[in-house]
């Protein structure tokens, strides 16, 4: 299957798209119409929108994504994952836990700070109250939750649910005070409120006993 530019029928438009492969297309797709979608809004922009941003036809378009739903859903997935990644990732890079509140914080401003246009698509999008959004923003929340838990289980021996609670805290606090760092403060130097929002943090954490050697 090739990118060349096609009309609605099949004809070409006299236009051809850069030829690439699947999975470079695919993916170049998905960058633009985050743009588009960040930009627009998922209800304000169109699938011909996206096809003209990105230099191919809406047939092309619709090869890679059978609707606007599906290609929406597709960069939330995205989306949803690097942040997880940043979260887990903070976690198991060190045993120590005053170390893991500081990665796990940082997490949350370097998602936010670096990935605008992913953080947007997760907290403030207009298709919120669609299911499928709903599940991969929820279910992305409960890694990052489940993935810090674990580690308040190990070093503190308490309960899981207990600990799912204080894990979920720590995640509202980061998520909350990196987005109104971000929209509301940012003249706050990052390294700073991200020190701060830790040490806020880690002094409440740091209150439970840990469990014995």
């Amino acid at each position: 299957m090739t990118d060349a530019d096609a009309g609605p029928n099949g004809a070409h438009t006299g236009q051809t798209a850069q030829r690439l492969s699947r999975g470079a297309r695919r993916a170049q797709l998905v960058s633009v119409a985050k743009s588009v979608f960040v930009s627009q809004g998922y209800h304000a922009t169109a699938m011909d929108d996206i096809a003209e941003r990105a230099g191919v036809s809406k047939p092309v378009l619709y090869q890679h994504f059978s609707s606007k739903l599906e290609l929406y859903l597709a960069l939330l997935a995205e989306s949803a994952e690097e942040m997880v990644r940043l979260v887990t990732g903070a976690i198991d890079r060190t045993t120590d836990n005053s170390r893991r509140v500081h990665g796990a914080v940082d997490a949350y401003f370097c998602f936010v700070a670096d990935n605008d246009e992913a953080y947007r698509l997760i907290f403030e999008s207009d298709l919120r109250g669609q299911p499928e959004v709903t599940e991969i923003v929820d279910r992305a929340g409960e890694q990052c939750i489940a993935a810090i838990a674990e580690s308040i289980v190990v070093s503190t021996g308490r309960d899981p649910d207990e600990a799912r609670l204080l894990a979920s805290g720590l995640v509202g606090a980061s998520q909350v005070a990196a987005r109104y760092w971000l929209n509301q403060i940012p003249s706050v130097d990052r390294s700073r409120a991200i020190e701060a929002v830790s040490m806020l943090a880690w002094r409440g954490l740091a209150g439970f006993p840990t469990r014995p050697a």
